[in-house]
């Protein structure tokens, strides 16, 4: 399925089954980014809907062979994933509403396998565009997103309601 992962690693398409996977790695990921408010945040940002109605769009990367604490009989170890969708309204649209990597996986271009993989099912929809959006205080995934070569917005204040600030990220297809 995504053919540049590092040896070791495995991805598939997301499943229900991986909504508490995910809930419990999501937090320690971010290093406690903004706090309790924050965790609360990115709880409410994965909701099972998601790992519900986007499967084919959004996926899991384990490590193979069981290795580590994965739930489910043939469930590796989580080391990362992205939570994707083509819009509904926007008929040359994708988007990337979340994504994580294990920290100690940093820089081994797991982030890159993903968002390629995205890019190449979301061109194969016809897909001209893929959006994201991040806080103002995550810097590390606005970088990432910037090295990927997505146009980064200004600082959107009350972007996703009262206090929830956001940098939006759009990637032209065709351009890359």
């Amino acid at each position: 399925m995504i053919d540049d992962l590092p040896g070791g690693l495995t991805a598939r398409h997301l499943a229900e089954s991986d909504h508490p996977r995910v809930l419990a790695v999501v937090d320690a990921w971010w290093g406690g980014l903004k706090g309790p408010a924050g965790a609360v945040e990115r709880a409410l940002l994965l909701p099972r809907l998601y790992f519900q109605h986007f499967t084919t769009t959004s996926f899991v990367v384990e490590r193979d062979g069981g290795e580590g604490e994965g739930e489910g009989e043939d469930a590796g170890q989580l080391s990362a994933f992205l939570v994707g969708f083509l819009s509904q309204t926007e008929p040359d649209a994708a988007y990337v509403h979340f994504v994580g990597v294990d920290p100690h996986l940093h820089g081994q271009g797991i982030g890159r396998s993903l968002y390629r993989a995205f890019f190449a099912l979301a061109r194969s929809h016809d897909r001209r565009y893929v959006h994201c959006i991040t806080s103002p205080q995550n810097t590390a995934s606005q970088s990432f997103h910037t090295r990927l070569g997505f146009t980064a917005s200004v600082v959107k204040p009350d972007y996703d309601g009262p206090g929830l600030d956001r940098v939006t990220f759009t990637i032209d297809l065709t351009a890359s």
